[in-house]
């Protein structure tokens, strides 16, 4: 099993860019799509537990335009699980995950610690 995960979904611009360039420098890894692999509860805790929100949901998204006002008010964890349970587009594209690590977006200077 490979030591990274990219987490996202296949039809997302960043996902491609990343995938891409993860296999042009033959860095091995994990892919984990959100629509064909589920998300379940758990992920989105550790996420939570290692990301910023502010970082982890992507605002400018079609998907989170779309939700409404009510769903977008968050108060509390168990709240904001909830709608990314329900709405796991709503998480920015892709996560990378190595080791305890994770980087957010298509980023290739960071991508470049991977190797």
């Amino acid at each position: 099993m490979s030591e990274i995960t990219l987490y996202g979904i296949k039809n997302c611009d960043n996902v491609k860019k990343s995938r891409k360039w993860l296999d042009k420098n033959s860095v091995e890894y994990a892919y984990h799509d959100f629509r064909l692999d589920g998300i379940e509860k758990s992920l989105i805790e550790e996420f939570l537990k290692n990301i910023e929100v502010r970082l982890l949901i992507n605002k400018r998204s079609t998907s989170w335009k779309k939700l409404p006002d009510k769903e977008k008010t968050i108060r509390t964890k168990s709240e904001l699980v909830g709608l990314l349970l329900k709405n796991p587009t709503i998480i920015k594209r892709p996560i990378i995950k190595s080791k305890n690590i994770y980087f957010i977006g298509y980023d290739e200077e960071k991508f470049k610690l991977l190797k």
